[in-house]
């Protein structure tokens, strides 16, 4: 694993997932704000600050993870009351979706700029900033549609599904959701790679060809 490692490369790493991971979970709370629930207000998630949105599980797993070369994690889930939206499964689904659409978004404006720069003799440090902006989000936002508890996914899914499914579905993901997410994270890693990697790579390769 060490081999290799270059601190720079790892502090870019942590910085950029940093960012959009806050931006992810700023995402959540502005949502359901406008979406009629104030909780995230509440508590203060409405805010661009990283203290106010980092867990402490998925900011270990953003060191380990940047450490193996494919960086990724989690932040602190933002609270809603659903009794708040007008339409609450509807807009709890609204609500996730958000955060893997500010993701993508991101991925978009660093490839935007990458492509502006390319060839403008950029230091390798910006060149590995600005690949890092594009390649880290992706895998956020394609790593949060995974429908496994606590990931968004599964509050999407929960929104799609027809209403009997989708209480079936909520009841197991309550029950079980959580251990088989920690138990692919721990046990499954290169599963994870596996369902991710492929939707990450194709999409890179459209922002930017040549990927």
């Amino acid at each position: 694993m060490f081999d290799h490692f270059n601190l720079l490369n790892f502090i870019i790493s942590i910085a950029v997932l940093i960012l959009a991971l806050t931006i992810h979970e700023f995402s959540h709370a502005i949502t359901a704000d406008y979406l009629g629930d104030s909780t995230p207000r509440n508590q203060g998630r409405i805010s661009l600050l990283p203290p106010d949105h980092l867990d402490p599980l998925g900011t270990v797993m953003i060191v380990i993870s940047s450490l193996s070369g494919f960086g990724i994690g989690w932040g602190k889930p933002v609270m809603t009351n659903p009794n708040n939206f007008r339409n609450p499964r509807r807009d709890q689904g609204i609500v996730a979706v958000a955060g893997p659409i500010s993701n993508i978004l991101q991925a978009i404006v660093f490839a935007v700029i990458l492509r502006s720069v390319l060839h403008m003799g950029i230091t390798d440090s910006i060149l590995t900033f600005l690949i890092s902006g594009v390649f880290i989000n992706l895998s956020l936002a394609f790593f949060n549609l995974i429908p496994l508890a606590p990931l968004d996914g599964s509050w999407i899914m929960t929104a799609l599904l027809p209403y009997n499914l989708a209480g079936a579905y909520s009841r197991w993901m309550q029950a079980y959701g959580m251990l088989v997410f920690l138990g692919m994270i721990m046990l499954a890693p290169r599963l994870l790679s596996m369902i991710i990697s492929p939707p990450v790579f194709y999409c890179a390769r459209l922002l930017v060809p040549g990927f």
